[in-house]
């Protein structure tokens, strides 16, 4: 989330533009925006593995060719300290603190794997990291960079610019500005595309609002009010089989299960409270939700479409964003208000440590992770 003076002025904002609850806009028709023929997807995609799980490609260490010698980091972005705590998985201990701009919310990978990118939402750069290296780049003028994700085929990096209420896309290497689509709605955050990269789904945080978007086109085309007043949706994430799309949602304490081809109001599954981040197991059989309000971990089967288990942190804590270790064995999250970052066991739910870190953990990625590439936000592989 960001600061408080930006959500105190944003939610007083309201929702002017957005229609009634469980209300569905549609921003015009698209050409191709419907769903497609079998066998069909975003041209230039890399092809689909396995129809049946979009998450084939990342199994427990199948990394890339390209980031198969980097060293096994946790890189921890501190909202409130303007740094990158940089954990060495193996000894629970922070081995670098980077100095980066003002704000950074998410540590992003590229595209093609060779980059992480610190969104530095305030100080309105991001900056690069060389995972070989470990070493920071020089910074990149780019305008309310809360979140950044990349197209699936490659040719756009999507800035979600929050408070500028804009979707930017830009060039992947260069970020140099290609269109800009306004969006309307209020705290534009997370999103995830679909199974064949013809759209994705962006949540807007302080409007309670989802919307659908062109990936060829760079457009909304779809748009709807959540049928819950006071909605805050979070973190977006794509079912194995790509039928669903899952929302968590801070407020209504749960996710939000959405059909992304009819785009009809979704329905909520309760996790718990302060729902908050979404992260899919290296067999795709499950998915970690962190409850952020009640520092919990909630564990979602696919295969039952139920909800299995509940973890809790022994001690609390605020547990918020992050990924999954490359062998799959630990899920890493960090504690946004406390600053530190939990460990935890993903057969047990145990509590494996508990490291302190800079004030206001956000956006952690664990990195490398198998993948052949990276959709952005703090590690979304296909």
């Amino acid at each position: 989330m960001i600061a408080a003076t930006a959500l105190t002025t944003l939610a007083a904002c309201g929702t002017g533009t957005a229609g009634r609850a469980g209300e569905t806009r549609t921003a015009g028709a698209v050409p191709g925006s419907g769903r497609p023929q079998a066998g069909q997807g975003l041209r230039g995609m890399p092809p689909v593995l396995d129809p049946a799980d979009v998450y084939a490609a990342d199994r427990p260490n199948r990394l890339s060719r390209v980031v198969k010698d980097f060293p096994s980091r946790v890189y921890v972005p501190n909202s409130e300290s303007d740094t990158v705590s940089v954990i060495d998985p193996k000894t629970y201990k922070v081995v670098e603190t980077i100095r980066v701009g003002r704000q950074p919310q998410h540590v992003v990978p590229s595209w093609d794997l060779k980059t992480l990118w610190v969104n530095n939402n305030r100080g309105h750069t991001l900056t690069p990291i060389d995972p070989s290296t470990g070493r920071a780049g020089k910074p990149v003028e780019v305008h309310d960079p809360y979140n950044l994700y990349f197209t699936p085929h490659g040719r756009y990096a999507v800035v979600m610019a929050s408070l500028d209420r804009e979707l930017v896309f830009r060039d992947p290497h260069t970020m140099e500005r290609i269109r800009t689509e306004p969006v309307g709605c209020y705290g534009v955050n997370h999103a995830d595309f679909s199974a064949d990269g013809r759209y994705f789904v962006v949540s807007c945080e302080f409007s309670g609002e989802l919307l659908k978007v062109d990936t060829e086109r760079m457009r909304v085309v779809g748009r709807q009010k959540l049928p819950l007043e006071g909605a805050m949706p979070q973190d977006v994430k794509l079912s194995p089989d790509g039928k669903r799309f899952y929302i968590a949602d801070m407020t209504a304490h749960g996710m939000w299960v959405l059909d992304g081809e009819k785009f009809s109001v979704p329905e909520l599954l309760p996790t718990g409270k302060g729902c908050h981040g979404l992260y899919i197991s290296r067999d795709s059989r499950e998915m970690y939700i962190s409850n952020r309000g009640e520092g919990s971990v909630s564990v979602f089967d696919f295969r039952r479409n139920r909800l299995t288990k509940k973890w809790r942190l022994p001690d609390g804590g605020s547990p918020d964003m992050g990924g999954v270790s490359a062998d799959g064995k630990v899920l890493w999250l960090s504690g946004r208000y406390d600053a530190e970052v939990y460990a935890i066991d993903t057969r047990t739910g145990k509590q494996l440590a508990r490291i302190p870190v800079g004030s206001g953990p956000h956006g952690l990625a664990v990195y490398p992770q198998p993948g052949r590439y990276s959709l952005g936000h703090t590690g979304v592989f296909r």
